[in-house]
């Protein structure tokens, strides 16, 4: 009997058409030109974004997120989170908006969801927790898709790891009260997704946008396309 009735889905380059390398180029971009007039310099600016995101990949569940990202933040641009907190914010739910103009295929995904919902299965966005939670509203809405579609999301204020650690996952399985044989990762990355299969999850490999650093072979995944791999897992 298959108890599998929750869905953890991952964002970008799975619901999201999007190169992983040519967002984060355009997001940092925005970012700049929002937050230099707050009197950053521009190479510094960034280079202390990019020290507090891999302090947010090197956490060791130690604390949170938003946590390991500000305190190497306000080091490295000399500055106090609740000084600049709120044109981040700000930010994200307004010029962030202009990241789309990178999405390969712009798509609705809502009757994906409502139908995975009328199924009965409860739906995780598992999205690498590094943004607040309106960063993560404003990319939703690029595909027709809201939070509250979703019973829970990670963002880097709720959680303690990142992605490929596998205390990421056990983590959300903690906090929505499920157990890895009832759920399925439906992910585009081998190493960050797929190794949820390791814990007991059911899995389903999203190849549009596939990251496969290490070349793995992947024909022991049901794998393609989004629809593709719904359409084989849940009979969509």
């Amino acid at each position: 009997m298959n108890n599998r009735n929750t869905i953890f889905f991952d964002l970008d380059g799975t619901l999201l058409s999007l190169s992983q390398e040519e967002f984060v180029n355009n997001y940092f971009k925005k970012l700049a030109i929002k937050l230099t007039p707050f009197g950053f310099e521009k190479d510094l600016l960034i280079s202390s974004i990019w020290g507090g995101m891999k302090a947010m990949y090197a956490n060791d569940g130690s604390r949170t997120n938003d946590k390991a990202f500000w305190e190497v933040f306000e080091r490295l641009a000399n500055t106090k989170r609740e000084d600049i907190e709120d044109a981040f914010k700000d930010f994200y739910k307004n010029e962030f908006d202009g990241v789309k103009e990178i999405l390969t295929d712009k798509v609705s995904h809502r009757s994906l969801i409502e139908n995975l919902k009328e199924k009965g299965y409860a739906l995780v966005l598992s999205t690498n927790p590094v943004f607040p939670i309106e960063a993560v509203e404003t990319r939703l809405a690029w595909i027709d898709l809201k939070p509250e579609d979703f019973s829970y999301i990670t963002t880097f204020d709720n959680s303690s790891y990142c992605k490929p650690k596998i205390g990421y996952y056990e983590e959300i399985l903690e906090k929505i009260n499920k157990k890895p044989g009832e759920c399925i990762m439906i992910g585009n990355s081998v190493a960050e997704d797929m190794i949820t299969e390791k814990l007991g999850f059911e899995v389903g490999l999203v190849t549009t946008h596939l990251e496969n650093d290490q070349n793995a072979d992947i024909s022991r995944y049901p794998h393609g396309s989004l629809e593709e791999v719904a359409s084989r897992l849940f009979g969509l």
